[in-house]
Parts: C-alpha cells; structure tokens; sequence
C-alpha cells in the first residue's frame, strides 16, 4: 500500500501545495497521508478498547497510551515539515490533523464494537506497518543524510531506551 502510494506519487512530478513542489511535497504529502491513515486504525482500537466487561478501565489506559504516542508521531510529522519552511502554526495544525481520524473512528467502533472486533488485528497491524515504514524507510534515512550514522544510531538508541522504561513504567503502575 505505501509503495503504491510512494509510486503514485512519485509518477506526479508536478505536484504543488503552498510553496512546495517536487520531491519535498511528495515526501511531505506521503508522510501525511500514512500517518493520517494509520490514525483510523488506532481510533478503532480506542473504541473497541471501552467495549466489553472491563471497558472503562482498558478504554482509559489505551487512550491514554495513545495519547503519549501521538507525542511522537506528531514529531515525524513536524520533522518533515519545518525543514521545508513550513510555518510553525501550519506544522503544528497538520500534527493535529494526522490524528484526528482517532477520535471520528473511536465513537463508531465503540457503538459497533462487536463488528469492529474482528476488523482491530488487521487495523492495527496495517497501523504498525505504516509506522515502521516511516520510521526507518523515511525518518532514519533523514537523520542519517542530515547528520552520520553514529548520531543518528545514538540518537535512535536512546530514544528507544527512553520509550521502553515509559512502557515499562506505565504497565508497573496499571
């Protein structure tokens, strides 16, 4: 799916938003438009997280989780656009709209968790897919261009490091 979306992009040379075009918004638009699809499937996964017997108590712990992982997904989101002279106010306002689809998916699923269900395993595989491909087919190839590739593996290391205690530290005190 993102290859076919990368090539379909890629075969539009003449693509233009604001004062972009080229390969910055393609790249741009890519980044976007993954992280924006990857949000419908975690939406999903919020509402049919407060389904079920213990639903409120799940429901609050995974919105929560993911509201600490939109930190930063909205990070990737940001990275590709200040570089390219988007405004601070325009970076932070698609930041935002990469995860609304969260909420608009939550309600619906939670209404129909019991046809949802079946649907979550694919939507969240689709969602972690999406996310390692932006990780390391875009975001780490970024950094290493940018900088080496010692900072770039310190720098991801850490960060690693640094998500693994939070996960840790959030599954200790639940």
């Amino acid at each position: 799916f993102i290859l076919g979306t990368k090539s379909f992009l890629d075969s539009h040379e003449d693509v233009k938003v604001g004062s972009l075009s080229g390969a910055d918004t393609r790249k741009i638009l890519l980044i976007v438009f993954v992280m924006t699809l990857h949000s419908f499937s975690e939406g999903v996964g919020i509402g049919v997280s407060f389904g079920g017997e213990h639903g409120n108590e799940l429901g609050v712990f995974i919105s929560a989780s993911l509201a600490v992982h939109n930190i930063p997904e909205g990070l990737a989101v940001a990275i590709v656009l200040l570089p390219r002279k988007v405004s601070k106010a325009t970076a932070a306002i698609w930041c935002v709209v990469t995860s609304l689809p969260q909420p608009l998916m939550a309600v619906p699923a939670f209404i129909f968790v019991h046809s949802f269900l079946p649907l979550l395993p694919v939507g969240l595989g689709f969602a972690g897919g999406a996310m390692m491909w932006v990780a390391f087919m875009e975001l780490l190839l970024e950094a290493y261009e940018d900088t080496d590739m010692v900072t770039t593996g310190v720098a991801s290391t850490l960060a690693l490091g640094v998500m693994l205690a939070v996960q840790r530290t959030i599954e200790d005190n639940h």
